[in-house]
């Protein structure tokens, strides 16, 4: 028996890897967080329990999963996006270890990477920016010291915030000094989700914009210069003098 952590994307239902999706259709319990999984994600399965996790606390999902250990059932625990980032499984994780409760991480899609590919973007280019910071807006759960969002601004990185959206104005604030008020911005709610939408603005007007669209909840902020679709360096990768090991050139 395993539990198998599944990254069910970012809410596209064809945006979850295949071995996500084979275990899914395959396990016999499924327990799986609502409020972010669509049901879409799970279709196709014939398991004997499905649980949406979405109301319980981590004392009855550990039992849940205890019970169908004891009954030799594998489990698919579907998390959104990719469990590695914000999916609260290290306390899953630890509670299993103390059960000898084997388990296993399947990868998913991250809401970065579906922000990216709505906006078009690549997120790292060459002379702009080469490091991509994830991070959260810490309000009642404190970030760790020298991870508050203006100790990550100085390094001018692209950005991508979650939870943040409410807190817009604080946030524009702690990154205007080192980003400056011309930098682009975007907004985006529920990406790859059939209502998803964005907006797209510098640091002196996205809350202007966020505001006209409502944002409050379910969305994801980006900041660089990597968002504006202006003059950047070609990379060397495919540059016709670059000699590597797959193209050595001709002497």
């Amino acid at each position: 028996m395993t539990v198998y952590f599944i990254g069910a994307g970012p809410g596209d239902p064809e945006l979850i890897t295949v071995k996500g999706q084979r275990l899914i259709r395959s396990c016999p319990v499924i327990l799986y967080a609502g409020s972010l999984v669509p049901e879409a994600v799970l279709a196709g399965n014939s398991a004997e329990k499905v649980v949406n996790t979405a109301e319980l606390n981590l004392g009855e999902i550990i039992a849940l999963l205890r019970q169908a250990h004891e009954c030799g059932q594998d489990v698919a625990r579907v998390h959104s996006g990719d469990p590695s980032l914000y999916g609260a499984i290290g306390e899953q994780i630890r509670e299993l270890r103390a059960l000898d409760i084997p388990f296993e991480i399947i990868p998913g899609v991250t809401a970065t990477a579906a922000c990216a590919a709505l906006l078009e973007s690549e997120l790292t280019l060459p002379g702009i920016a080469q490091t991509v910071i994830l991070t959260r807006y810490g309000t009642t759960s404190p970030m760790p010291a020298g991870e508050q969002l203006h100790d990550l601004a100085r390094h001018r990185a692209t950005m991508a915030i979650h939870l943040g959206v409410s807190h817009l104005p604080a946030i524009v604030g702690e990154l205007l000094p080192h980003y400056g008020a011309d930098c682009p911005i975007a907004v985006i709610h529920r990406a790859s989700w059939p209502d998803q939408d964005w907006v797209l603005g510098t640091l002196a007007d996205i809350e202007a914009k966020v505001a006209a669209k409502e944002f409050r909840r379910t969305a994801l902020i980006l900041v660089g210069r990597v968002l504006d679709p202006g003059a950047f360096a070609e990379s060397a990768l495919y540059d016709a003098t670059h000699r590597h090991l797959y193209r050595p050139g001709n002497d």
